[in-house]
């Protein structure tokens, strides 16, 4: 937890579902996520004692299996991890539940080459990254329960980890969020700026489309990313607090996913704004788009294509209350129920035993 994204922001919601218990985590950056998860209530691993951790946590990318193995969790009865890879491969006491949110099946399971130059790691690291990949296959028979958020990644847990999920889609604070009147004339993505994630497309598309990009994030792509805006209308913002969010989704013509996405929280938090998103038509944005309804979607993953759907969207077409409507169906009140229900259920089978 040391930095800000759409997965920390839905693991907030499991430290508000258990409020007495103790959250472990391999780093903590209070400064990034301290009003999230509370500083007295996180317990971190060797990790958090390296040189240089907030910076280069992703050059420790092999220690990770092991700082989570390592941690001692044999005084509890019950596991809740939320992990987008390592979180899952914790090692409980014989007869614990352990229940697992997974926000994607890893990234360099699935997808190795792209993982191995995004992050500009050589040729030399593929071989640390197929290792990395074995682990997590076995990390992910561990856990007595899998859920994931998606259908989308359910799909890719059967498929890669040979095991079946439940489906609770993540939760959206739409109470963060009021319902604005689109009358900036640019377009928004709000995004870690991560190469899969594909800002460059949208840059590129906004500059063909001859329309205002504004984009807010950071992460490692943002030095190649500016330099490829250079000499159009892209405006960068960094890290922006949430009333600075809602107020730039808000007057947005419409947020732009231009990336496959595992689930994707922006087109529910755009519409909690009362905006529409355009979003690359696979992935995610097949369960969080109703299209026509809160956004469009285009279907082949170039600058052409996304270049074409801006010119042709209308945001005339589209009522803030329905976009706000479908938002609703996603408050965080829902998810910790539903989510409460899937763990005492899962105790209950574990008794029965």
């Amino acid at each position: 937890m040391n930095q800000r994204g759409g997965a920390e922001r839905v693991f907030a919601h499991f430290v508000r579902a258990w409020p007495d218990a103790p959250v472990y985590t391999a780093l903590y950056d209070e400064r990034a996520v301290g009003d999230l998860v509370p500083r007295a209530r996180v317990r971190t691993t060797f990790l958090q004692r390296f040189p240089l951790r907030q910076k280069l946590f992703r050059a420790y990318a092999p220690l990770y299996p092991r700082a989570f193995e390592a941690l001692d969790l044999s005084a509890y009865d019950l596991i809740v991890s939320s992990t987008t890879a390592w979180a899952k491969g914790v090692r409980v006491r014989p007869g614990a539940v352990h229940v697992s949110y997974l926000n994607t099946v890893s990234r360099f399971v699935f997808d190795a080459a792209r993982y191995v130059g995004g992050f500009g790691l050589g040729a030399l690291a593929r071989p640390l990254v197929r290792g990395l990949a074995a682990w997590d296959v076995r990390a992910a028979q561990r856990p007595t329960r899998l859920i994931a958020n998606s259908r989308n990644v359910a799909q890719r847990v059967q498929r890669w980890y040979g095991r079946e999920a439940d489906v609770l889609p993540c939760p959206v604070d739409v109470d963060r969020f009021s319902v604005g009147r689109g009358e900036g004339d640019y377009f928004v993505v709000v995004s870690r700026l991560l190469p899969y994630k594909r800002i460059d497309l949208a840059i590129e598309a906004c500059a063909a489309a001859g329309v205002a990009l504004h984009v807010a994030g950071t992460g490692p792509d943002a030095s190649r990313l500016k330099k490829l805006a250079a000499g159009t209308r892209t405006t960068f913002h960094g890290a922006i607090d949430d009333a600075a969010r809602n107020a730039l989704v808000g007057a947005a013509r419409a947020a732009i996913v231009p990336g496959e996405e595992d689930f994707g929280l922006v087109p529910l938090e755009a519409a909690a704004a009362g905006r529409p998103t355009i979003a690359y038509g696979a992935g995610g944005a097949l369960e969080t788009i109703d299209e026509g309804v809160t956004g469009e979607l285009f279907r082949i993953p170039d600058a052409r294509a996304l270049a074409l759907a801006i010119t042709a969207f209308d945001p005339a077409r589209y009522d803030a209350a329905k976009l706000r409507a479908h938002a609703e169906q996603f408050r965080p009140e829902r998810f910790v129920e539903k989510l409460r229900a899937i763990v005492g259920e899962t105790l209950a089978d574990r008794a029965r035993r």
